[in-house]
């Protein structure tokens, strides 16, 4: 009887009790609280947790993503993800890239919006600000054609290089697939270092435009998910130097592919509509 529940006669993969689930949501919860805290600058007091809550939220956060990502990952070794597994995996990270884009959605709806309506009469505080034009009155905007276009220059090669290691993933050659992975890896921490220069020298600040505030909100959390995706496939790379990654099983990787694609498309989105059109007839800040 024992044995029959060691060895079931299904594809499927019954997940073990978990505490990560529950830790982590415990662990949002209170980064969030951290982050109201600290960005109001509420204190009791002398004492103001509002920093040392959300560093505190943060850290743990990390470590139940990381400890359980290495859960799934000793699942994967243990042969659990069995076919009809990794369709569900991918299922789930379809959906997933799914809701990113729902998300970005949003703040393009926010830009486009704002920029085609700049002197809507229902918003007279819109059109105070912006003038009725867009790009507002004032605003000194960033060139597409100097560091933006370096970024998507960045951005388009590492989406190639990524490209590249797959292929050699899936023709045996373990020499190009950590080779095209630090090379992706080494670009975007490039592109990242790029947009931050880029940040600390804009004309234009997010508080006090609305130019600002929609450029950095579709920006900034798209360089966030460069971020993620940068570590994400750091740990395939790590993953690939002791031998994780096999032709069969190689969803992470796979996953991470998938994940960096999204993120080159979103920016060819974000230079073509916010750098280019948002800031036509413009002066330019170089």
């Amino acid at each position: 009887m024992s044995d029959a529940h060691a060895k079931p006669n299904h594809d499927y993969h019954l997940v073990d009790p978990s505490p990560w689930p529950v830790l982590a949501s415990v662990a949002a919860l209170f980064l969030a609280i951290g982050g109201i805290v600290w960005m109001k600058h509420l204190s009791f007091g002398a004492f103001a947790p509002g920093g040392l809550l959300f560093g505190a939220s943060f850290i743990a956060l990390v470590f139940i993503a990381a400890s359980w990502w290495f859960d799934v990952i000793k699942e994967s070794g243990a042969g659990y993800h069995t076919p009809v597994v990794q369709i569900g995996l991918r299922y789930g990270m379809i959906l997933f890239i799914a809701s990113e884009v729902m998300f970005f959605v949003a703040w393009f709806w926010a830009f486009f919006d704002s920029s085609l309506f700049p002197g809507e009469a229902q918003e007279y505080l819109r059109a105070e600000f912006t003038g009725g034009v867009w790009p507002p009155k004032g605003i000194e905007a960033i060139d597409p054609w100097h560091l933006p276009l370096l970024n998507t220059l960045i951005l388009l090669t590492s989406g190639t290089t990524v490209t590249w290691a797959h292929h050699a993933l899936l023709t045996g050659d373990r020499k190009g697939l950590k080779a095209g992975l630090a090379l992706t890896i080494a670009l975007g921490v490039v592109f990242t270092t790029v947009q931050a220069y880029e940040y600390i020298h804009a004309p234009f600040a997010f508080k006090g435009s609305i130019f600002g505030a929609t450029f950095f909100m579709a920006t900034g959390f798209h360089g966030f998910h460069v971020i993620i995706g940068t570590i994400f496939l750091t740990v395939c790379l790590l993953r690939a130097f002791v031998g994780q990654l096999s032709l069969r099983h190689h969803l992470g990787f796979e996953f991470a592919a998938w994940y960096w694609h999204f993120v080159d498309v979103v920016w060819l989105f974000l230079f073509s509509a916010i750098y280019v059109w948002g800031s036509w007839g413009a002066a330019f800040e170089h």
